[in-house]
């Protein structure tokens, strides 16, 4: 089974903290969005591994319904 981490809100990536191939639980923080100048975390909704980023550390403009991160 696999996980599909899409973006909620449009905004800006302020930290991704997952590479492809890392392990990860359920629950942690995979990157850290900035919106209206907030920061928000968005979690894993399964244990598994990394198996794709499509987003980078300071992109700007990103918008909501995009596949940042997929789990395997």
């Amino acid at each position: 089974m696999s996980e599909q981490i899409e973006l909620q809100t449009s905004g800006n990536m302020w930290k991704v903290l997952v590479k492809v191939g890392d392990t990860v639980t359920q629950g942690q923080d995979l990157f850290i969005m900035e919106v209206m100048k907030m920061e928000v975390p968005h979690q894993a909704g399964i244990s598994g591994t990394v198996v794709e980023v499509n987003v980078k550390e300071g992109e700007e403009g990103l918008d909501a319904g995009m596949i940042a991160i997929v789990i395997e």
